[in-house]
């Protein structure tokens, strides 16, 4: 072989090895940037995701707080619906009661006037203005209580009922079942349904058993 087939060999291996070379930096500098790419777009997406989690973060607690407020003006509104309710009843009740103790001192003077109608003589014709102007008198006055809610109880010839009534003394009557009202000494009288007074009466009881074996 001569000189000159030496050198051009040598030359053709140079320009071999510095093509693998090139293609060999080539491909480190190819997957270099590849990797770069991929750690910036891993950075990217840790860094999205972490504000991800922040937004979710803040919007469950936005959740809670709403959740809470809401409880809160629940229990709010209820106890002002409570209060509300308490203060009409409250105001219900004043008004309903108020003219109790007036109302028992007018009862006093309706007493005095159907007292005054028992014992006057109506046969008199003397008396008979006397009795009409009574009897218009104690009239308007009933009227003007039952007006307000004051009603009387007269329980004639009703069952005894101890809620309204109240039993001064009692007494055999024939053909008149046990615990019957037989005579109203004093009316009562309710003030919207509340009892402010109970009747006087007088109950028939039951004649004693008779033992047949004596």
């Amino acid at each position: 072989m001569t000189t000159e087939s030496k050198n051009t060999e040598q030359e053709v291996n140079e320009q071999d090895l510095t093509a693998e070379q090139l293609a060999d930096e080539i491909v480190q500098q190819a997957e270099e940037q590849v990797e770069e790419q991929h750690e910036h777009a891993h950075e990217v997406i840790s860094a999205e995701q972490e504000r991800i989690n922040e937004l979710e973060l803040a919007v469950a607690a936005a959740q809670s707080t709403v959740a809470d407020q809401k409880d809160s003006v629940t229990r709010a509104k209820a106890e002002v619906d409570n209060i509300r309710r308490r203060a009409a009843q409250d105001v219900e009740k004043a008004r309903k009661f108020a003219l109790e103790k007036f109302a028992g001192e007018m009862l006093t003077t309706v007493d005095n006037l159907e007292r005054g109608l028992q014992n006057i003589d109506k046969d008199d014709e003397s008396n008979k203005a006397i009795v009409e102007g009574v009897e218009l008198t104690l009239q308007g006055l009933i009227s003007s209580l039952e007006k307000f809610g004051v009603t009387a109880v007269d329980p004639q010839d009703q069952p005894f009922n101890p809620e309204l009534h109240q039993a001064m003394s009692m007494q055999e009557v024939p053909d008149v079942a046990p615990n019957t009202v037989i005579a109203v000494m004093q009316k009562g009288y309710e003030l919207n349904g509340r009892l402010i007074r109970p009747a006087m009466v007088m109950v028939s009881k039951a004649a004693p058993s008779v033992d047949a074996t004596a």
